[in-house]
């Protein structure tokens, strides 16, 4: 996959994209990078850890999050894009779903856009990144819960956000599809989209599994959101042996670490 100068080999191993939330209210690490400087450090330390992608958010998406508005998380991101640019030897994403922002975070220096309502909020996101020809995530979201067949729900719901994307121009190797763990989902519902994350290979897109620090893990364990990454690992394994060729994470290296195992056992040929 080729996300602007970069080349991602996504057939060779698992590649891991770190979380740098540039928001006082994220549900795990909120107010943690919001100071350009500590922002700067917090993504070169996952950059050093072995990260592939770091992924800028300028607006939480934990339940009951505060909306902010497309000039207030331009202001949040956009100087932090400019600097890593600069800072950083691998791809930047920007964790968004308003065309706006994706657009001049695009601009700015960022190489995918990552949109938790997989176009659909603002179809607009999907020119963007036909325009500037760059990666587009596509998650899986929606208002409700009503689902009559979970699994054959997603896949109808996904393949309207693809269907938006391709008549937007997007390429279907700038396609990635992630199945929206934590959003629109019980428990059991997150949990079941895991075990069965496999059947979302029938598109034909590369899967980016989001599990990290999610209520979910919280749950089982017991378990506060900085106590959740050996839970977050596990789900990282599971994940490939699913199809996951892509994970979202807080914890760069113990995931990575998880990862390169995986990746070892499972492509094993004697």
């Amino acid at each position: 996959m080729l996300v602007k100068e970069f080349q991602l080999d996504l057939s060779k191993r698992t590649h891991v994209m770190g979380i740098l939330n540039v928001t006082p209210d994220s549900f795990s690490d909120g107010g943690q990078y919001t100071e350009m400087e500590k922002a700067i450090a917090g993504a070169k330390k996952m950059e050093e850890e072995g990260a592939d992608i770091i992924d800028i958010g300028g607006e939480s998406t934990r339940p009951g999050h505060t909306p902010v508005g497309a000039q207030e998380e331009l202001e949040r991101i956009i100087p932090i894009v400019k600097a890593l640019k600069d800072s950083l030897q691998i791809p930047i994403s920007v964790d968004t779903f308003k065309s706006e922002v994706a657009e001049q975070a695009v601009k700015a220096g960022a190489s995918m856009i990552n949109d938790i309502w997989g176009a659909k909020k603002d179809p607009e996101i999907a020119k963007v990144a036909a325009r500037y020809q760059v990666p587009l995530i596509l998650m899986h979201n929606r208002t409700d819960m009503n689902y009559s067949d979970f699994i054959t729900d997603v896949k109808a719901d996904l393949q309207e956000s693809i269907s938006i994307a391709k008549k937007a121009g997007v390429a279907d190797n700038q396609i990635i599809l992630d199945p929206g763990i934590g959003f629109a989902k019980t428990m059991e519902q997150n949990q079941y989209m895991i075990k069965e994350l496999q059947e979302l290979q029938i598109f034909g897109y590369p899967l980016l599994l989001a599990t990290s620090r999610k209520r979910f893990i919280g749950d089982i364990l017991d378990a506060a959101a900085p106590e959740r990454d050996i839970g977050t690992a596990a789900t990282t394994v599971v994940g490939i042996a699913k199809g996951a060729q892509i994970v979202r994470v807080h914890d760069v290296k113990t995931n990575l670490e998880a990862a390169k195992v995986a990746d070892a056992i499972y492509q094993t040929k004697l």
